[in-house]
């Protein structure tokens, strides 16, 4: 998709009643979204934004079959039943603590309980605050600080 073909697009979602478009094409996404505002603002405060997202790389190629797994592998995998899984409710991006002056809400080895606070996403400039749905411990942090994270993707596993 070239740069003329983007100014099209995005002067028709200007035009249009449409707030926001996303297109994928040859591995390669762009999504442009409409800002929109109270009635009492002038026409020319809205703005529209593209973004171009990089390439995705190529999948691995499967690996050829392997010989049965080790029993530490195998202890491994059936100990994954222990852990509960918290997923990010929506696309932004992931923050360990309220500010970057402060300190994570937690840390691996915390204890949380049902409504503790977890993180914080930031999607669309609101900064949207997760909390668990489950008590336990805190057994691994699944993303990094200030990294992106998509809808459904894993970010904590929570010990039993």
């Amino acid at each position: 998709m070239d740069i003329q073909e983007i100014r099209q697009l995005i002067k028709l979602v200007e035009k249009s009643r449409i707030d926001e478009i996303e297109i994928e094409e040859e591995g390669k996404k762009i999504r442009i979204s409409k800002n929109t505002y109270s009635a009492e603002l002038p026409a020319a405060a809205l703005q529209t934004q593209a973004y171009l997202a990089p390439p995705m790389p190529a999948p691995a190629p499967a690996a050829p079959a392997e010989a049965p797994a080790a029993p530490a592998e195998a202890a491994e995998s059936s100990d994954s039943s222990k852990y509960l899984e918290v997923r990010s409710p929506m696309v932004g991006t992931f923050y360990r603590s309220p500010a970057p002056d402060q300190d994570a809400y937690v840390n691996e080895g915390d204890k949380v309980t049902d409504g503790s606070p977890l993180c914080i996403i930031e999607a669309m400039k609101l900064m949207n605050e997760i909390v668990s749905e489950h008590s336990g411990r805190i057994a691994k942090i699944m993303v990094e600080n200030a990294s992106p994270v998509e809808y459904n993707q894993v970010l904590f596993l929570i010990e039993k």
